[in-house]
């Protein structure tokens, strides 16, 4: 037409919108990819690769130093492997199916029981130190409130005493109760465990713990050091007392009205 030219309709405003539109794009392009360092490339149920890997593709490796002198990880080719000696079962051949265990389920850590194949060092604060550590060895740290459990007994889930607790491990900088010591041992010779404390519940006489029977406390896992718990270790043993609510005695795994 006479007087239209191609740019006859474009402003500022116009050029703005769609320069917002271009660029919200791509930051949707760039989280997603970044959100894919992990966990990347798919697998199925069975641990072989998904045929479906989604509309994003893997992004390139790249280097992360880690603080407090802990090195470097590269994702997504660096980043820890599954863990991949499950001792389970199929028990349909179509997908989406549950599987069943093969073994003792709390043992092989499969189902309620399952853990993560995380580092093997414990948690740091920012100033580089173990975040989780027992009151034992924090003078300045003490029970300001509440029941103090320390010398109290340990009731498992059938109502049997397995052990009385002697000591606290504290998360140092929120100054919360993460995991209580449970000696074992009635003469306390040092067979301790470690509860955690979302699994306990304090009352006046007693500290229960409902998810474990008396035949399962020795399989609780130990830490490799009495004053330090590794992030591995915390998931080995959390998975411990979940995987009781389930697996803690075979009557418990039957259907229930």
């Amino acid at each position: 037409m006479v007087g239209t030219t191609f740019f006859g309709n474009v402003d500022l405003a116009l050029v703005a919108i769609w320069l917002f539109w271009l660029f919200f794009a791509g930051l949707i392009y760039y989280l997603q990819t970044e959100n894919m360092r992990e966990g990347y490339p798919l697998r199925d149920d069975d641990g072989n690769i998904a045929a479906n890997q989604g509309p994003f593709p893997v992004p390139k490796d790249k280097t992360f130093k880690l603080p407090h002198g802990r090195g470097e990880v590269t994702v997504p080719s660096g980043q820890r492997a599954d863990r991949t000696d499950l001792a389970l079962a199929r028990t349909s051949a179509a997908g989406g199916n549950p599987y069943e265990p093969t073994g003792d389920p709390m043992v092989d850590g499969v189902g309620p029981a399952a853990w993560a194949n995380r580092r093997d060092v414990p948690e740091l604060d920012g100033h580089g130190h173990p975040k989780i550590r027992p009151m034992s060895s924090l003078p300045e740290f003490h029970v300001s409130a509440g029941r103090d459990p320390r010398g109290l007994p340990v009731v498992g889930g059938d109502g049997e005493v397995v052990g009385r607790i002697s000591d606290i491990w504290v998360d140092v900088p929120e100054a919360m109760i993460r995991y209580l010591t449970v000696d074992l041992n009635p003469e306390g010779s040092g067979k301790t465990r470690l509860i955690p404390m979302t699994m306990a519940k304090v009352k006046s006489d007693r500290v229960t713990v409902r998810s474990l029977y008396a035949h399962n406390w020795d399989g609780v896992p130990q830490t490799a050091k009495a004053d330090e718990v590794t992030v591995l270790e915390e998931d080995k043993i959390c998975a411990w007392y979940a995987g009781g609510t389930l697996y803690a005695t075979p009557s418990r795994m039957g259907p229930v009205l």
